[in-house]
């Protein structure tokens, strides 16, 4: 599958990168900007903007709030899963409430993760 992006997401990009939720600033400057395997963060991959990209280990890290919670956004991250799956990524969706009361062992989790991909 072709990994064109949408250049019309461009703009987007960087408003989400200047503009990070608490939750993804959280684990982007406490974690995963100095980690040893480069993430990169709202990476556009087809016609969507991740929250974290790792291209070495093939995977996509999305902070879920809330509203993912409810059945119209549970159903089009499915059907956003699956179409970033088709690239061959894996997906960890991670809960904002983790992030804000089990960092460290989101962060474990986050490493366990990269590591058994690489």
């Amino acid at each position: 599958m072709d990994r064109k992006f949408n250049s019309n997401l461009v703009e987007n990009s960087r408003e989400l990168r200047k503009n990070l939720t608490k939750e993804e600033r959280h684990l982007w400057y406490d974690f995963l900007k100095d980690y040893s395997v480069r993430f990169k963060r709202q990476k556009i991959i087809g016609k969507y903007i991740v929250d974290f990209y790792c291209a070495s280990a093939s995977l996509v890290i999305e902070l879920d709030g809330s509203q993912h919670f409810e059945d119209e956004a549970i159903e089009y991250d499915n059907s956003r899963t699956e179409y970033l799956e088709e690239f061959g990524l894996h997906i960890l969706r991670i809960p904002n409430i983790e992030i804000n009361t089990n960092f460290d062992n989101v962060c474990e989790y986050i490493d366990a993760v990269v590591q058994s991909r690489l």
